[in-house]
């Protein structure tokens, strides 16, 4: 819901409304916003709340949200959605609301329960999307003449159809010629949604469809393909080298800055290549393997382009391959850490190591984690993975102490592993191995974990803290999601992901999320860490916005063990 994860943010701590970021966010976010207290009258709305619903804040302030109610609902509805909240917390979905002018309409909406540290409800808050009959008309009349209303190109079905007819006359022709498909995919797009809202993504997106529309000649294709997704048939093509130059024209269109006020946003895609009739001769499986094609280049690090062939390491042989040699890998426990430095933003120490698992296979060489470790959640090998990382740590973190150094290594923990009944038994089991006492690691859990508000998830995280581990929260930002929940759990470190960091010296918008989230992490009692860190002029900023640590290649790369103990003594004599 665009900037649901920033009025989440707000709705959260009522408290810190008054705080001139956080009340500037409230006011400008595109999703309306209500507030009540425990007795379900209405304390605080914001512009977006009034501009849906015609009702002034005036007008609101004292009544209950029943102001709003349409008649279309029988009563137990309203009973059910009550019912989930006390029990769950939080209830979503779709409603018909009634405006002052008296015409019915139908919302998207998420209420959530504020509770204080003594768990005492004190709030509701209620988020909501005006969802327009007007979306719903153009996605009609998109079926009926084959035109993107936002980016007045071809929509996918009219690509299909359009594709079709061009291999049936391809066929039938006796000279052969050759066709290149191209899927194109803008990189983290969600993130520019959820930081500058729906508005400004579907400028982004009418933008984008003109540049690429610019690249085209007649007889080639271009659709929308779905949200951010684009879809590029180049015509009578002569050799494959000439697909290789039309994907780095994209790129480089693509790569173009987008002026937004006084600021630049800068865009990258992924894209993925197929090639009539080397790859395919229909027009689903053209496109099924550019996208396979695209989404390899998203695994192994974005922003380029890549062929689809059958050596293509997303392909069956090579998955195949990787099941084998990490089943054997795992049996082995052949793998090995490196560690990334944390350092203090205000007085340059290292406080901690990030510990990063790595595989080196003689068939397969050097494989990325982002490739193994996805597969290994695919297939539920991470548990077993995530064991023997767990011990290669306990190992290193004795190590470190047989030398006299004392710092917290931290722990990426998957989602599924984390979900385990065997979780946090092995983990103690581990301790005991290796006789290290929890209180020298940290836990590192995603928002996917966290988000996952259900009774075990809290047990076990407060669990992990009595026995002594530190909790964290890592690369948080990425769903904007989690901060209405975080006063839930007993949190020590929340990780801005890298995606913010990257950005903040040149767009003011992300420089006020970043602070937002370091004020409101820090009202709830957590330090912050800020992962990607590559530049002088990042640490000087996240330093005097009161940032506690720096992770990133600016001080040092992941590193492995030998070279991490260099570094700290050199840090040491220097620092």
């Amino acid at each position: 819901m665009g900037n649901t994860g920033l009025s989440t943010v707000l709705c959260s701590s009522v408290q810190t409304i008054a705080d001139e970021v956080m009340y500037k966010i409230f006011e400008s976010v595109s999703e309306g916003i209500m507030i009540t207290d425990e007795y379900k009258r209405i304390q605080h709305v914001n512009p977006a709340f009034e501009f849906v619903t015609g009702y002034t804040r005036d007008e609101v302030i004292g009544k209950t949200p029943a102001i709003l109610q349409s008649g279309m609902h029988e009563p137990h509805f309203y009973q059910g959605m009550w019912r989930i909240i006390k029990e769950q917390g939080v209830w979503q979905g779709d409603i018909w609301n009634r405006r002052k002018a008296g015409d019915v309409y139908p919302e998207h909406l998420k209420i959530s329960e504020v509770r204080d540290a003594a768990g005492t409800i004190i709030n509701y808050c209620g988020i909501f999307t005006d969802l327009s009959e007007q979306r719903n008309v153009e996605i009609q009349l998109e079926k009926t003449i084959g035109t993107d209303s936002l980016t007045n190109i071809s929509t996918r079905r009219n690509f299909v159809e359009r594709m079709d007819a061009l291999l049936s006359s391809a066929t039938t022709t006796t000279h052969s010629f050759e066709h290149a498909v191209f899927v194109i995919d803008i990189d983290r797009f969600k993130s520019v949604n959820d930081t500058f809202g729906h508005g400004i993504g579907d400028d982004i997106l009418e933008m984008v469809a003109a540049r690429l529309k610019g690249l085209i000649k007649n007889k080639d294709i271009i659709a929308r393909y779905g949200g951010d997704e684009f879809v590029i048939t180049l015509t009578n093509l002569r050799t494959p080298k000439e697909a290789s130059i039309f994907a780095k024209r994209v790129q480089e269109i693509i790569q173009e800055p987008v002026l937004l006020g006084q600021s630049e946003i800068y865009l990258t895609a992924s894209i993925g290549i197929s090639l009539y009739p080397y790859d395919a001769v229909s027009t689903e499986q053209l496109l099924h393997q550019a996208d396979k094609a695209m989404h390899y280049v998203k695994t192994t690090g974005r922003g380029g382009f890549e062929f689809y062939f059958e050596e293509l390491k997303t392909n069956a042989k090579r998955k195949i391959l990787i099941d084998t040699e990490l089943r054997k890998a795992i049996d082995a426990k052949d793998f090995f850490l490196h560690f990334q430095p944390k350092v203090c933003a205000q007085t340059q120490q290292v406080l901690g190591l990030e510990a990063l698992v790595r595989w080196q296979n003689e068939h397969l060489g050097f494989v990325s984690p982002a490739e193994f470790i996805d597969y290994a959640e695919e297939t539920g090998l991470i548990i077993p993975l995530s064991e023997i990382i767990f011990e290669k740590a306990c190992e290193a973190q004795r190590d470190l102490q047989a030398q006299g150094i004392h710092l917290p290594m931290a722990i990426n923990v998957s989602s599924i592993h984390f979900q385990q009944r065997s979780f946090i038994p092995q983990l103690l089991e581990t301790l005991r191995a290796y006789d290290i006492a929890a209180k020298h690691f940290e836990i590192e859990v995603t928002e996917r974990t966290v988000m996952n508000d259900s009774a075990s998830t809290i047990e076990k995280l407060v669990q992990l803290k009595k026995l002594g581990f530190k909790i964290s929260i890592d690369d948080f930002g990425t769903g904007y999601s989690s901060l209405s929940y975080l006063i839930k759990f007993p949190l020590d470190f929340l990780k801005i992901d890298r995606s913010f960091i990257q950005q903040i010296t040149t767009l003011d918008e992300k420089q006020a999320v970043v602070d937002a989230i370091i004020q409101m992490s820090h009202r709830l009692n957590m330090k912050v860490v800020a992962e990607g860190v590559e530049q002088e002029k990042q640490v000087d900023l996240l330093r005097a916005m009161g940032c506690d640590i720096i992770q990133g290649y600016y001080y040092s790369k992941p590193l492995p063990f030998e070279e991490l103990i260099a570094f700290l003594s050199f840090w040491d004599e220097h620092m």
